[in-house]
């Protein structure tokens, strides 16, 4: 398998002229050379810089990671199909059976789009952070510095890593159950992935508490449970925290909201209107 930085360019110029930016939601205004994304737009919506981006089309940077191939699969609304094709080009091996995959259907992803005003993020089976949109990154705290295990919530939370949010006894013990029973069903699903089983011995090490639920084979559920983000500007907020499997993809949506006309929604609007950094997709490579 061997990469071939010039077919990969041409693929994405492909990809970028063949997506309408009012299917993404993006303004129309102004002119354009051609229907599809501009090179900034793409760059904005994969979390790159538009000279990277610009790099790639050119076949004059080789080697882009696999949270850059995702992003940009991501911000493209490829299918399977081409999503796996964009790593072939890139001289990387898709997932393969037993292997987790970080790809987002684009019918999931206009989903995603649509709900704008909710805070959500996108984690795949072993509940590494995907994607996310601005309203989560406002209220929780903008991810796209994390790196490696860093971008992965189980490791985050049992090393304890900062957060803005905290539990109570009773709802800590409820997801960190939860977090556990799910990576021992991904480690049963996915045999063959090695990054999944080498988070887990990791994680057994590095934590007295997941080492004792794991042995425990204590078996949890994720359901609606609350909790309260503390964040430096809106004070306190407490949300109702869901989280949705997509079937046959194996993604976690983790969705935080609030009933209507409570003081945690009038906070999601202040957090709205005061404006958020635009950031839509986990990409770490800002070159």
């Amino acid at each position: 398998m061997n990469d071939d930085p010039v077919a990969l360019g041409q693929a994405l110029r492909h990809w970028r002229d063949r997506t309408r930016p009012q299917d993404l939601g993006l303004p129309i205004g102004g002119v354009r050379r051609a229907p599809g994304l501009r090179r900034e737009e793409l760059a904005q919506l994969a979390g790159l810089s538009v000279d990277y981006v610009t790099r790639l089309e050119r076949g004059r940077a080789t080697s882009p990671s696999p949270q850059v191939l995702a992003a940009l699969s991501r911000a493209l609304r490829l299918t399977g199909t081409e999503h796996d094709h964009l790593h072939l080009l890139a001289g990387q091996a898709p997932a393969g059976p037993g292997q987790i995959s970080a790809h987002v259907p684009p019918s999931v992803q206009r989903l995603l789009d649509q709900l704008r005003t909710t805070p959500l993020s996108v984690h795949d089976a072993a509940w590494n952070l995907i994607s996310w949109n601005p309203l989560w990154a406002a209220l929780v705290g903008d991810p796209s510095p994390w790196r490696g295990r860093e971008a992965n919530i189980a490791w985050r939370h049992f090393t304890d890593r900062p957060t803005r949010v905290t539990h109570t006894p009773e709802q800590q013990l409820r997801f960190e159950t939860a977090l556990v029973s799910d990576l021992r069903s991904s480690a049963a699903r996915y045999p063959k992935d090695k990054p999944l089983r080498s988070l887990i011995t990791d994680l057994r090490s590095a934590s007295i508490r997941f080492d004792d639920v794991w042995a425990s084979h204590t078996v949890g559920f994720h359901t609606t449970d609350s909790k309260t983000v503390h964040h430096p500007d809106v004070g306190p907020v407490t949300v109702d925290c869901d989280t949705l499997t997509i079937p046959g993809n194996d993604l976690r949506i983790a969705v935080l909201s609030a009933p209507a006309g409570t003081a945690t929604a009038a906070q999601f609007d202040l957090l709205s209107a005061m404006g958020t950094k635009a950031v839509t997709a986990f990409a770490v490579e800002r070159v």
